[in-house]
């Protein structure tokens, strides 16, 4: 099945702890389910100290589910993605305006 939201995308969360907030997807694991979204979903993790890297409490963004997401269109309202052929191409829209993403 085509990926409706893709790395790249901006996008509105749903539901959790940080309703409401929008950022951009940094990357996507299709096979949990899960996308990684650049500021949102943040916990500390704590790291040892290596020789590349200080170590200690690094803030890191985990990974929150396709479901919990939703594009945002042109407007800045969550939309839902559907797929339609332009020409020979299958290319995705926003299901509130109608607009090619």
């Amino acid at each position: 099945m085509a990926a409706k939201l893709k790395k790249g995308d901006k996008v509105i969360v749903l539901t959790g702890k940080d309703k409401g907030k929008t950022g951009e997807i940094t990357s996507v694991l299709p096979k949990e389910n899960k996308a990684v979204v650049d500021g949102l979903n943040i916990s500390i993790r704590h790291t040892k100290q290596s020789q590349t890297s200080q170590g200690g409490r690094l803030p890191k963004a985990m990974p929150i589910d396709l479901s919990n997401l939703a594009i945002v269109d042109k407007n800045g309202k969550a939309s839902r993605v559907g797929f339609r052929m332009e020409g020979d191409k299958k290319v995705r829209f926003a299901k509130t305006t109608g607009d090619v993403i």
